[in-house]
């Protein structure tokens, strides 16, 4: 069957339209996304505006148009960290289900946290043993470790790169003094997490999902994405961490210059940096591998599995 995926997230809108089948990997058949950068249209109080919501609303309008024109029989939407935790989530949900019938589900963060697992582990299979996922969206930072396809330990931390960038740089380049505070707090609110997943033993196998972390290993000299799903990529910390003050230094439109850097990534590609390197250095990690499934496919897997119980 053809399955759409709808992902409201803190800085796109993404309609992943899937032909899925249960017992079977689901084969991309069509992709849909606006930049809407929900979380950067919070107001001082914390709430979307109406400029916001109404834009919302025309994005999700547009993306039903796109699923139906794929021949979408069911669509699975959803929403993350910028409508879970702006003040009027009830009043945004409310205008959306009004105005285009779509029901968001609202993820918790330990939801995408376990739903992201979920992906790798399908995607990497038993063979790699204990897994250690990171994600870094717009809004949060999603860690999960565990042996089996429920992880062990999730949690969902406040450190995605747009969130960061909006709140704690500025300025275009960002000042070193912004840079230097932003590392202390993210290593800060990380290292309160890394004795949870410290107890579970060391993992036998570390990737990572999101735009940032693809954005990094490429500029570390992985291979594009044009190359293919299943081309394997890595990021090693060694090369990671001299990419951290060069990429400090520039200003975003020079970081658009980049191999893969789009104009909507440039002005957060240092929060996603100080972010991943932070990661990678706490949990001891030299090495991880980019996995190409994440939250989207997460999602298709568990109804997938709901659907093969039924």
């Amino acid at each position: 069957m053809r399955l759409g995926v709808l992902d409201v997230g803190s800085n796109t809108v993404h309609l992943l339209v899937v032909d899925a089948h249960h017992g079977a990997p689901p084969l991309p058949a069509h992709s849909h996304k606006a930049d809407l950068r929900l979380a950067q249209l919070l107001d001082a109080e914390g709430a979307v505006g109406p400029e916001g919501v109404d834009r919302l609303v025309a994005v999700v309008h547009e993306a039903l148009r796109a699923a139906e024109d794929q021949g979408v029989e069911d669509l699975l939407p959803f929403a993350t960290s910028a409508v879970r935790e702006a003040r009027n989530a009830d009043e945004v949900l409310a205008r959306v289900r009004e105005e285009t019938g779509v029901e968001l589900a609202v993820l918790s963060g330990e939801d995408e946290a376990r739903l992201t697992f979920l992906a790798a582990r399908r995607w990497f299979g038993w063979s790699a043993g204990r897994l250690l996922v990171l994600d870094i969206g717009g809004g949060s930072l999603e860690i999960a470790c565990g042996i089996d396809e429920e992880p062990d330990a999730a949690v969902s931390l406040p450190l995605g790169a747009g969130r960061l960038t909006a709140a704690r740089l500025p300025g275009d380049p960002p000042a070193p003094d912004d840079v230097r505070a932003l590392r202390r707090h993210v290593r800060t609110e990380i290292a309160r997490t890394v004795g949870e997943f410290s107890r579970l033993g060391t993992p036998d196998h570390v990737v990572a999902t999101s735009k940032t972390f693809k954005l990094l290993a490429r500029l570390a000299g992985a291979a594009r994405s044009a190359d293919g799903l299943y081309v394997q990529r890595e990021l090693k910390r060694a090369s990671l961490e001299p990419w951290v003050p060069r990429l400090a230094a520039m200003t975003a439109a020079e970081r658009t210059e980049l191999p893969g850097v789009s104009d909507g990534r440039g002005g957060q590609l240092v929060a996603g940096a100080l972010v991943a390197e932070a990661a990678m250095e706490l949990f001891r990690v030299e090495s991880l591998e980019i996995c190409p499934w994440a939250l989207r496919e997460g999602v298709i897997l568990r109804r997938l599995d709901q659907m093969g119980r039924g």
